[in-house]
């Protein structure tokens, strides 16, 4: 039952709205969990710290931190899978080009593909600079997020790759949200508009806020 659920294209787009919507709730936390950065290096740095501890003492340090990357390691690659999968499948059905243009879709639905592959890219890059601090600029300091925040930012390729993936990450929203609104029902004559209207708030919304803390490091607003 599994098995032939995963095969279909209905169970594939129901894995990628189901797995999107995880990663749309925790990035919406992330960002604003990123925002506090405007409050200065001690509440920064305190969220940091609760983050680890959260679930105490019924959780051990970092526990819930690691259930929640687990959670989203999961999500991102079913979603890729998915994705990729019905891509491939997509190609095998129409060997060849149609001899008719079919109508143009939006820019957001033409760049899904390529705003996947930019975000995962960004992805490994993000961890290894924040996380690990493989490929941080300005010397990485574990337990000193605010600084390392500032020391990325203060990059011109920290800030280009971070700004161009959260404007892919705008358009993958603003085209994703409404989709898997359709694959799970959600969606009806009445209510599409009012799901386009959430999608593009969305989009709007996340992108400006994740944008903001480059350009407020990049400013001196945030030093």
């Amino acid at each position: 039952m599994t098995r032939s659920l995963w095969d279909s294209s209905l169970g594939k787009k129901t894995v990628m709205a189901v797995s999107g919507l995880i990663m749309l709730l925790y990035l919406v936390v992330h960002m604003l969990g990123n925002l506090k950065i405007f409050f200065g290096p001690g509440d920064f740095n305190h969220y940091a710290h609760w983050l680890r501890t959260l679930g105490e003492p019924f959780l051990h340090y970092e526990w819930a931190l690691w259930i929640i990357r687990v959670v989203l390691v999961v999500a991102v690659v079913a979603h890729a899978t998915a994705a990729y999968q019905m891509s491939r499948r997509d190609i095998r059905a129409r060997p060849s080009r149609y001899v008719h243009r079919k109508p143009r879709s939006s820019y957001a639905t033409r760049t899904m593909r390529w705003g996947g592959i930019i975000l995962g890219l960004f992805i490994v890059w993000h961890l290894l600079d924040l996380t690990t601090g493989t490929v941080h600029s300005g010397g990485f300091q574990s337990g000193h997020p605010y600084q390392n925040v500032v020391d990325t930012f203060s990059t011109w390729y920290g800030d280009v790759i971070y700004i161009v993936a959260m404007l892919a990450l705008g358009l993958h929203i603003r085209h994703g949200f409404w989709s898997a609104a359709q694959t799970l029902g959600a969606g009806s004559r009445t209510r599409d508009r009012a799901l386009k209207t959430v999608a593009n708030v969305l989009a709007l919304v996340l992108t400006a806020g994740f944008v903001a803390v480059p350009v407020a490091v990049m400013t001196g607003v945030v030093s």
